[in-house]
């Protein structure tokens, strides 16, 4: 997946800056979004044994006093203000269930992946630095602002269990959760990649379709 170039954002007069950092520019082909999905290895999800969130460490600091979290924020934001490094309003439109957001407190930074997820699929083995690499990824669609209520009503759950409300998203979200799987070689199930696949039939093809 392209990525845009890193920028950053300096706020008011109180000189925090947040790093916004490379991000997702445009949407994988669904050619090579399904080529990607082929490489991927199919396997059962693993033991929940020894999981705990701070296995993940998170939100990394990206400037004075700014995190992860703040660059997300600013990233998928619009017109979004700050006391400090905490954002106090914008507006934010929730790609899962498609609403319109004001209120900070109605925004949630959701891992696309979610991490109890990559811990089932493979992130078990690695050490807490390489997770936190992951939890903080603002370079492949990992993160991203959504609403409250979309992300709890998501949890940990794979696409076969849960899928966007808003099903003009289902072709991004497919794309977005292969690449971030891909790139971290993380397993899917059988259920999982069934429904991938259902999700990418959603996409506009090419006329040439590659298989």
């Amino acid at each position: 997946m392209a990525v845009a170039v890193a920028a950053v954002l300096t706020l008011g007069a109180t000189g925090c800056e947040v790093t916004v950092g490379a991000s997702p520019a445009s949407p994988t082909p669904p050619a090579d979004s399904l080529r990607q999905l082929n490489q991927l290895v199919i396997a059962a999800q693993g033991s929940m044994a020894g999981y705990r969130r701070d296995r993940f460490p998170h939100w990394r600091k990206t400037g004075d006093n700014c995190d992860v979290r703040d660059a997300v924020l600013v990233r998928d934001g619009t017109a979004v203000r700050f006391s400090g490094c905490n954002v106090v309003s914008g507006r934010w439109h929730s790609p899962y269930d498609g609403k319109a957001l004001t209120d900070p407190s109605e925004v949630d930074v959701d891992h696309l992946v979610p991490l109890a997820n990559a811990w089932r699929s493979g992130a078990a083995r690695w050490d807490d630095a390489r997770r936190a690499d992951f939890a903080n990824d603002l370079t492949r669609p990992q993160l991203v602002a959504v609403s409250v209520a979309a992300n709890r009503a998501k949890g940990d759950q794979d696409p076969s269990l849960w899928r966007p409300a808003n099903r003009d998203y289902w072709c991004e979200y497919a794309q977005d959760w292969i690449a971030v799987k891909h790139f971290w070689r993380l397993t899917v199930t059988t259920g999982e990649r069934v429904a991938l696949i259902d999700m990418l039939e959603t996409c506009t093809w090419p006329s040439s379709r590659a298989p």
